[in-house]
Protein backbone atom coordinates (compact mmCIF):
# COMPACT_ATOMS: atom_id res chain seq x y z
CA UNK A 1 0.00 0.00 0.00
CA UNK A 2 2.91 2.62 0.66
CA UNK A 3 4.20 2.11 -2.55
CA UNK A 4 1.00 2.41 -4.29
CA UNK A 5 0.52 5.31 -2.51
CA UNK A 6 4.01 7.03 -3.74
CA UNK A 7 3.26 5.70 -7.04
CA UNK A 8 -0.33 8.17 -7.23
CA UNK A 9 0.52 10.82 -4.97
CA UNK A 10 2.16 12.92 -7.74
CA UNK A 11 -0.64 11.77 -10.04
CA UNK A 12 -3.17 13.34 -7.63
CA UNK A 13 -1.32 16.36 -6.88
CA UNK A 14 -1.33 17.06 -10.17
CA UNK A 15 -4.47 15.85 -11.24
CA UNK A 16 -5.85 18.72 -8.78
CA UNK A 17 -3.11 21.71 -9.89
CA UNK A 18 -4.72 21.22 -13.46
CA UNK A 19 -8.16 21.25 -12.80
CA UNK A 20 -8.08 23.84 -10.58
CA UNK A 21 -6.40 26.16 -13.01
CA UNK A 22 -9.70 25.38 -15.32
CA UNK A 23 -11.25 28.88 -13.50
CA UNK A 24 -14.41 29.59 -16.46
CA UNK A 25 -16.23 26.11 -17.36
CA UNK A 26 -15.26 23.17 -15.21
CA UNK A 27 -15.14 20.20 -16.84
CA UNK A 28 -17.69 17.24 -15.34
CA UNK A 29 -15.68 14.43 -13.21
CA UNK A 30 -16.89 11.68 -15.30
CA UNK A 31 -15.37 12.47 -18.50
CA UNK A 32 -12.09 13.71 -16.59
CA UNK A 33 -12.06 9.86 -15.24
CA UNK A 34 -12.73 8.49 -18.52
CA UNK A 35 -9.77 10.66 -19.84
CA UNK A 36 -7.84 9.28 -17.11
CA UNK A 37 -8.64 5.99 -17.55
CA UNK A 38 -8.15 6.16 -21.44
CA UNK A 39 -4.68 6.88 -20.64
CA UNK A 40 -4.13 4.10 -18.68
CA UNK A 41 -4.85 2.06 -21.56
CA UNK A 42 -2.79 3.75 -23.72
CA UNK A 43 0.22 2.80 -22.07
CA UNK A 44 -0.53 -0.87 -23.17
CA UNK A 45 -0.19 -0.11 -27.02
CA UNK A 46 2.61 1.87 -26.49
CA UNK A 47 4.50 -1.01 -25.07
CA UNK A 48 3.37 -3.06 -27.79
CA UNK A 49 5.27 -0.50 -29.85
CA UNK A 50 8.10 -0.18 -28.09
CA UNK A 51 8.06 -4.00 -28.24
CA UNK A 52 8.20 -4.48 -31.61
CA UNK A 53 11.05 -1.77 -32.04
CA UNK A 54 13.56 -3.87 -29.91
CA UNK A 55 12.20 -7.23 -31.44
CA UNK A 56 13.98 -5.68 -34.55
CA UNK A 57 16.99 -5.22 -32.55
CA UNK A 58 16.53 -1.55 -31.30
CA UNK A 59 17.78 -0.90 -27.56
CA UNK A 60 19.24 1.25 -25.53
CA UNK A 61 22.41 1.01 -26.07
CA UNK A 62 24.94 2.39 -28.39
CA UNK A 63 26.09 5.29 -29.88
CA UNK A 64 24.84 8.94 -28.91
CA UNK A 65 22.87 9.00 -32.42
CA UNK A 66 21.11 5.39 -32.00
CA UNK A 67 20.39 6.86 -28.60
CA UNK A 68 18.75 9.92 -29.99
CA UNK A 69 16.86 7.72 -32.43
CA UNK A 70 15.98 5.28 -29.58
CA UNK A 71 15.02 8.38 -27.31
CA UNK A 72 13.15 10.47 -30.14
CA UNK A 73 11.19 7.07 -32.17
CA UNK A 74 11.02 4.07 -30.25
CA UNK A 75 10.12 6.16 -26.80
CA UNK A 76 9.42 9.37 -27.16
CA UNK A 77 7.27 8.71 -30.51
CA UNK A 78 5.64 5.35 -29.58
CA UNK A 79 4.52 6.71 -26.20
CA UNK A 80 2.95 9.91 -27.61
CA UNK A 81 1.01 8.49 -30.58
CA UNK A 82 -0.63 6.14 -28.20
CA UNK A 83 -1.64 9.02 -26.30
CA UNK A 84 -2.77 11.08 -29.06
CA UNK A 85 -5.20 8.53 -30.51
CA UNK A 86 -7.24 8.83 -26.57
CA UNK A 87 -6.73 12.58 -27.02
CA UNK A 88 -7.95 12.68 -30.38
CA UNK A 89 -11.40 11.58 -29.84
CA UNK A 90 -11.78 13.35 -26.76
CA UNK A 91 -11.34 16.50 -28.49
CA UNK A 92 -13.78 15.99 -31.10
CA UNK A 93 -16.89 15.95 -28.14
CA UNK A 94 -19.00 18.80 -27.35
CA UNK A 95 -17.83 19.29 -23.49
CA UNK A 96 -14.73 20.52 -25.22
CA UNK A 97 -15.38 24.11 -25.11
CA UNK A 98 -13.09 26.52 -24.76
CA UNK A 99 -9.22 26.04 -25.66
CA UNK A 100 -8.18 25.06 -21.82
CA UNK A 101 -10.13 22.37 -22.46
CA UNK A 102 -7.72 20.71 -24.81
CA UNK A 103 -4.91 20.93 -22.16
CA UNK A 104 -6.63 19.58 -19.32
CA UNK A 105 -8.01 16.48 -20.98
CA UNK A 106 -4.42 15.94 -22.92
CA UNK A 107 -2.83 15.79 -19.46
CA UNK A 108 -5.59 13.40 -17.66
CA UNK A 109 -4.91 11.25 -20.50
CA UNK A 110 -0.94 11.34 -19.82
CA UNK A 111 -1.55 11.54 -16.10
CA UNK A 112 -2.81 7.97 -16.16
CA UNK A 113 -0.22 6.59 -18.55
CA UNK A 114 2.52 8.37 -15.79
CA UNK A 115 0.06 6.26 -13.31
CA UNK A 116 0.34 3.06 -14.86
CA UNK A 117 3.79 3.46 -15.28
CA UNK A 118 5.03 4.94 -11.88
CA UNK A 119 3.45 1.40 -10.89
CA UNK A 120 5.50 -0.74 -12.35
CA UNK A 121 8.48 1.18 -11.79
CA UNK A 122 7.89 1.75 -7.89
CA UNK A 123 6.53 -1.96 -7.54
CA UNK A 124 10.03 -2.86 -9.65
CA UNK A 125 12.77 -0.25 -8.47
CA UNK A 126 11.74 0.69 -4.09
CA UNK A 127 10.31 4.18 -2.64
CA UNK A 128 13.32 5.51 -3.94
CA UNK A 129 12.77 5.50 -7.38
CA UNK A 130 9.13 6.60 -6.93
CA UNK A 131 10.04 9.62 -4.78
CA UNK A 132 12.33 10.86 -7.18
CA UNK A 133 10.38 10.35 -10.42
CA UNK A 134 7.21 12.50 -8.61
CA UNK A 135 9.73 15.59 -9.19
CA UNK A 136 11.05 14.09 -12.26
CA UNK A 137 8.90 12.01 -15.19
CA UNK A 138 5.40 12.40 -13.87
CA UNK A 139 5.75 15.70 -14.40
CA UNK A 140 7.61 16.07 -17.29
CA UNK A 141 4.71 13.71 -18.86
CA UNK A 142 1.94 16.49 -17.96
CA UNK A 143 4.31 19.33 -19.62
CA UNK A 144 4.27 16.92 -22.60
CA UNK A 145 1.09 16.62 -22.82
CA UNK A 146 0.39 20.18 -22.12
CA UNK A 147 2.38 21.42 -25.47
CA UNK A 148 -0.23 18.53 -27.72
CA UNK A 149 -2.82 19.97 -25.99
CA UNK A 150 -2.38 23.20 -26.53
CA UNK A 151 -1.87 22.63 -30.15
CA UNK A 152 -5.01 20.46 -30.44
CA UNK A 153 -7.04 22.92 -29.04
CA UNK A 154 -6.00 25.08 -31.75
CA UNK A 155 -6.59 22.91 -34.39
CA UNK A 156 -10.15 22.57 -32.84
CA UNK A 157 -10.87 25.92 -32.08
CA UNK A 158 -8.38 28.03 -34.21
CA UNK A 159 -8.21 26.19 -37.41
CA UNK A 160 -5.37 24.81 -39.27
CA UNK A 161 -6.48 21.49 -38.20
CA UNK A 162 -3.65 19.46 -39.74
CA UNK A 163 -0.82 21.62 -39.28
CA UNK A 164 -1.77 22.07 -35.41
CA UNK A 165 -2.50 18.58 -34.86
CA UNK A 166 1.12 17.63 -36.38
CA UNK A 167 2.73 20.64 -34.54
CA UNK A 168 0.87 19.13 -31.36
CA UNK A 169 2.68 15.52 -32.00
CA UNK A 170 5.68 17.16 -32.87
CA UNK A 171 6.23 19.22 -29.67
CA UNK A 172 4.81 16.73 -27.03
CA UNK A 173 8.11 13.60 -28.75
CA UNK A 174 10.51 16.49 -29.27
CA UNK A 175 10.25 17.22 -25.45
CA UNK A 176 10.07 13.67 -24.23
CA UNK A 177 12.96 12.60 -26.56
CA UNK A 178 14.78 15.26 -25.56
CA UNK A 179 14.42 14.41 -21.92
CA UNK A 180 14.97 10.76 -22.14
CA UNK A 181 17.86 11.43 -24.56
CA UNK A 182 20.03 13.00 -21.50
CA UNK A 183 18.79 10.77 -19.18
CA UNK A 184 19.88 7.65 -21.65
CA UNK A 185 23.82 8.86 -22.21
CA UNK A 186 24.86 7.83 -18.76
CA UNK A 187 28.33 7.87 -19.54
CA UNK A 188 28.68 11.39 -19.48
CA UNK A 189 26.92 12.37 -16.14
CA UNK A 190 26.94 16.15 -16.38
CA UNK A 191 24.93 15.79 -19.67
CA UNK A 192 22.03 14.31 -17.31
CA UNK A 193 21.44 18.21 -16.75
CA UNK A 194 20.32 18.49 -20.12
CA UNK A 195 17.02 16.53 -18.89
CA UNK A 196 16.65 18.85 -16.01
CA UNK A 197 16.55 21.98 -18.52
CA UNK A 198 14.47 20.22 -20.48
CA UNK A 199 11.70 19.52 -17.63
CA UNK A 200 12.35 23.10 -16.99
CA UNK A 201 11.53 24.37 -20.43
CA UNK A 202 8.50 22.39 -20.43
CA UNK A 203 7.48 23.34 -16.79
CA UNK A 204 7.74 27.18 -18.29
CA UNK A 205 5.75 26.32 -21.82
CA UNK A 206 3.10 24.61 -19.60
CA UNK A 207 2.02 27.80 -17.86
CA UNK A 208 3.15 29.53 -20.93
CA UNK A 209 -0.01 27.38 -23.18
CA UNK A 210 -2.61 27.65 -19.86
CA UNK A 211 -2.48 31.50 -19.83
CA UNK A 212 -3.21 31.95 -22.95
CA UNK A 213 -5.65 29.78 -23.50
CA UNK A 214 -7.25 31.07 -20.51
CA UNK A 215 -7.09 34.51 -21.71
CA UNK A 216 -8.86 33.10 -24.77
CA UNK A 217 -11.53 31.42 -22.77
CA UNK A 218 -15.30 32.27 -24.53
CA UNK A 219 -16.43 31.93 -20.85
CA UNK A 220 -13.90 34.26 -19.09
CA UNK A 221 -16.37 37.69 -19.51
CA UNK A 222 -19.41 35.89 -18.51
Amino acid sequence: MVLLAIAAAPVLYLIFWFYHKDKFDKEPLRMLFFAFFGGCVSIFPAILFEGLWQHYGFTQEGSNLYLAFYAYIVVGFSEEIGKFFFVRRIMKKSYVDEPYDGILYSVMVSLGFAFIENIFYVFEHGSGVGIMRAFTAVPAHTTFAAVMGYFLAKAKFNGNHTFNTWLGIGGAVVLHGSYDYFLFINNIPLIQLGAIVSLILGVWLTRKAIKIHNDSSPFRNL
